[in-house]
């Protein structure tokens, strides 16, 4: 009896290059294939781990590489994502390409381990939030005391 321990099926070894998203990818005829690969860790992340919707591949011509639109949950804005093996450059024209298409962006990067890292990318500078954390409460508390001993 061959297969899997408890009857469970395995899928076969490149069940990656028969799926239908990832042979939509290499239709598109992007050159690379390691961001092809990366596109595709980030489109089942998307589908199967984080069930967002309506994801789907776009080829950027300009940047030959594939980047993905979806959205986070039904009514909400589409993003697009631009995903990255993480040993791959990009340049500040290639970000400013993504950012001219007028829709919230993430960067994808792709660990050689397929972890996934997002980064939400804006045009400009963004306010972060203040810390959080104990050190706040302290500095009140000091300059509380410090008022006090006045």
């Amino acid at each position: 009896m061959s297969g899997a321990s408890g009857g469970e099926k395995r899928p076969p070894p490149n069940w990656i290059l028969q799926h239908p998203a990832y042979q939509q990818m290499k239709d598109l005829q992007i050159e690379d294939s390691a961001q092809v690969h990366a596109a595709f860790l980030v489109y089942m992340d998307l589908t199967e781990v984080r069930r967002w919707k309506e994801v789907s591949c776009v080829k950027s011509s300009e940047l030959q590489v594939v980047l993905l639109e979806a959205r986070e949950k039904e009514g909400a804005p589409t993003l697009t994502i631009l995903p990255l093996p993480a040993h791959q450059s990009v340049t500040h024209k290639s970000i400013r390409h993504v950012l001219d298409r007028g829709f919230p962006v993430l960067l994808c990067a792709v660990a050689a381990d397929s972890t996934l890292v997002y980064q939400r990318m804006t045009d400009g500078l963004v306010t972060p939030d203040p810390p959080v954390g104990p050190f706040q409460d302290m500095g009140r508390r000091q300059h509380r005391k410090r008022r006090q001993q006045r």
